[in-house]
């Protein structure tokens, strides 16, 4: 059945669950558009608040998108860590700002 309320999901996104081969999902369409729209959600609602950080605080967009990852990344969120590299990346493309590499697992 053609559904009309199909959303793209971006490669990037969409990649997060792939099997590590790359060649099966690890959850279904419905999950992953789930996840996609909470996660586009949040990149944009912090927008807002990256910009507010950056002149109250005086810090460089890169030291705003590494606050914001450590805040994401500490699981209270409600994202895994996949997602919250994919948030940071999205906020960045959406202020225009260069996104700095992101710190790996630990």
């Amino acid at each position: 059945m053609y559904d009309h309320n199909q959303l793209e999901i971006p490669d990037a996104f969409a990649a997060l669950y792939l099997s590590p081969g790359g060649h099966r999902a690890t959850a279904t369409r419905a999950v992953v558009t789930a996840r996609y729209e909470f996660c586009e959600d949040l990149a944009n609602h912090l927008g807002e608040y990256a910009r507010t950080q950056q002149h109250q605080f005086d810090l460089s967009e890169a030291e705003v998108l590494l606050r914001c990852h450590a805040g994401l990344a500490g699981g209270a969120a409600g994202v895994n860590l996949g997602e919250a590299d994919w948030v940071i990346h999205r906020l960045a493309e959406i202020e225009g700002w260069a996104c700095p590499e992101l710190p790996a697992p630990t």
